[in-house]
């Protein structure tokens, strides 16, 4: 039986994307280490694995859940077949090693970043970086240029880039906000680069882009679990963003864009930003995210038809869920009877939080668009948006039947496996934004 891929951050490991790459020259003895990891894996001996982990690492991944972890992975990508290669990279404290595994149906690196004590800090699973991804045709990239940037607030520095029109002194700029995840500037979700798309598309069209690497993905070690919510993981480095996006000299006008979490936030986001120009939002969802996490893992789990451990699996889940639900969760509620072992701080922070209400009251001009394939923000979170807020003259509405939760063209019913194939942003969704955000540019002129 064919088993799909839980893309959409379900695993206790999900799929994350680095961004950073440094081949190693002279094998550092951390590599040997992450070989004996990955051979203790592969046969099964589980209580030798998890001696390489620290002790948060540890009480997280006992070696029973490794097993569960591990078995699930391959359920996902098919059996693990053999190991190809390594790399690895630095950033102080941490020394991270990739191992390049080859699977039944698909090339992953697998991610050990070990500590001062030589010990494995985080664990994760990759597409491997060396697939290839090309230049969407829409794209010219000698019509923009490319420079660094960074977003600071009191407490972190993130990397990032901005892309600006060649042939234009004065333009519009677009700040992106990430979906779910520690994802980096582009977004890369498997094959796929959305906001390297975006980016790319939008400045060979006259528009600016300042994209960045989530916090998650560059300080996700030092966060602490026990008390994050979405503003230190969403909110404050947007808005740092948009901060820097309008000291831009040529910038005549700044706009949000947001895909997934990051569309769902944006009005929360937008109240601290009283002069920004408007907000896009691709595939936002206007439901509570326990309401979309137990939809999406129904759906996946369902594919191929539920097992007595899919089963079991979901009543779990429910049960986690009605704990946020609960009246009684309290802020110490434990994480690991949590969904997704978010704190409970987390689930409180977003229980009043109402996207649709909150995009009423700031009167800002819209854009909200949703791909009809999208099985994690599906076509009901759409029409919540079209409920509350299509009276209103500077909302405008797109909906494309044949793009997913990317906003990548393709047929049938969509599946998490559609990610390990390269694809682009739709064109039309690209011509579409430009449009939008040209005709209230002009308007602010």
């Amino acid at each position: 039986m064919k088993r799909h891929g839980l893309w959409s951050g379900l695993l206790p490991l999900v799929f994350l994307i680095s961004w950073a790459e440094a081949w190693g020259q002279i094998p550092d003895p951390r590599v040997r280490l992450a070989e004996d990891f990955l051979h203790q894996l592969a046969t099964e001996q589980y209580d030798s694995a998890v001696q390489q982990f620290d002790s948060v690492l540890t009480a997280r991944l006992p070696a029973p859940t490794l097993r569960v972890v591990w078995e699930a992975l391959q359920k996902q990508v098919g059996s693990f077949q053999q190991y190809e290669k390594y790399f690895t990279e630095t950033r102080a404290p941490w020394f991270t090693v990739f191992l390049t595994c080859r699977f039944e149906k698909a090339l992953l690196d697998m991610k050990l970043v070990y500590n001062k004590d030589q010990k494995i800090a985080g664990l994760f699973f990759l597409p491997a970086r060396h697939l290839a991804w090309h230049t969407p045709p829409y794209a010219d990239t000698a019509k923009f240029h490319v420079e660094p940037v960074e977003i600071r607030t009191d407490s972190v520095v993130l990397q990032g880039e901005l892309t600006t029109p060649a042939d234009k002194q004065i333009y519009p700029v677009v700040v992106l906000v990430h979906g779910s995840g520690p994802n980096d500037r582009d977004e890369t979700v498997g094959r796929d680069k959305v906001f390297r798309d975006i980016a790319y598309g939008l400045s060979s069209n006259g528009i600016a882009v300042l994209r960045y690497d989530k916090r998650t993905l560059v300080y996700g070690q030092k966060m602490d679990p026990e008390h994050v919510t979405v503003w230190e993981e969403t909110i404050e480095d947007a808005v740092s963003a948009v901060r820097l996006a309008e000291k831009i000299p040529g910038a005549s006008a700044v706009f949000l864009l947001g895909h997934s979490l990051g569309a769902y936030l944006a009005p929360r986001i937008a109240e601290k930003i009283p002069d920004l120009t408007g907000m896009i939002l691709l595939a936002g969802n206007t439901r509570p995210l326990e309401d979309l996490l137990l939809e999406q893992t129904t759906y996946i789990l369902s594919l191929d038809g539920l097992s007595a451990e899919d089963s079991a699996r979901l009543q779990t889940l429910k049960e986690k869920i009605n704990r946020v639900k609960s009246k009684s969760l309290k802020p110490d509620t434990p994480r690991s009877g949590l969904p997704l072992q978010l704190n409970a701080s987390y689930w409180l922070d977003l229980r009043n939080y109402d996207p649709v209400a909150t995009a009423q009251k700031l009167n800002k001009p819209m854009l909200i668009m949703q791909g009809g394939r999208d099985y994690q923000v599906t076509k009901k979170d759409f029409e919540g948006w079209k409920k509350g807020l299509e009276n209103r003259e500077n909302v405008t509405f797109r909906f494309y039947p044949g793009l997913n939760h990317l906003f990548v063209t393709g047929e049938g019913k969509s599946t998490p496996d559609e990610y390990m194939q390269e694809g682009h942003v739709s064109g039309k969704v690209i011509m579409d934004i430009t449009g939008w955000i040209t005709k209230y540019d002009n308007a602010m002129k």
